[in-house]
C-alpha cells in the first residue's frame, strides 16, 4: 500500500507503490523459463522511482529523462521538495538517479533546485 501525507511531498512507510511490490527480488522470466538479463525502460523506471522513494521519502513527480548507459541506467526524477502557496513558487528539485543493470539503486544527487513556476534558461531538456 501506498501512503502519501496531505500535501504530498513525503511519503509514509511503506514506500513501494502497489505495481512493483516485490519486482526487485524476483528477476523477470522469459517464455522459456530463463532469467531476462536487461531491464525494459519501463522496468528501470518503476524500480528507480521505488527505490528513490524508499531511500529519500520524497515522492517524485515526473522522470524527465532517462538514458541506458553500460553500467545500467540514469534516470532524471523531478521531486517536490517545499510545498508554497502559490503553487507556482513551490521548489521542485531534479534528481540525477543511478541504477545498476540489475536495477538496483547504485546512487543519487540533486542536479538542480527551482521554483516551480519558472524557466530554466540554461537547459533545453532532458539531459
Amino acid at each position: 500500500m501506498f501512503v502519501q501525507e496531505t500535501l504530498g511531498t513525503r511519503a509514509k512507510w511503506p514506500c513501494a507503490t502497489p505495481h512493483v511490490q516485490g519486482s526487485r527480488n524476483s528477476p523477470k522470466q522469459s517464455e522459456n523459463g530463463a532469467a531476462k538479463d536487461r531491464l525494459s525502460p519501463i522496468e528501470a523506471l518503476r524500480l528507480g522511482r521505488d527505490q528513490f522513494t524508499e531511500l529519500t521519502g520524497l515522492v517524485p513527480e515526473p522522470v524527465s529523462s532517462f538514458e541506458r548507459t553500460a553500467e545500467g541506467w540514469v534516470l532524471e526524477i523531478e521531486v517536490l521538495e517545499l510545498a508554497r502557496v502559490p503553487g507556482t513558487v513551490s521548489l521542485v528539485a531534479s534528481y540525477e538517479v543511478e541504477l545498476t543493470a540489475d536495477g538496483e539503486l547504485a546512487g543519487y544527487r540533486r542536479v538542480r533546485r527551482y521554483e516551480r513556476g519558472r524557466a530554466d534558461p540554461h537547459r533545453s531538456g532532458g539531459r
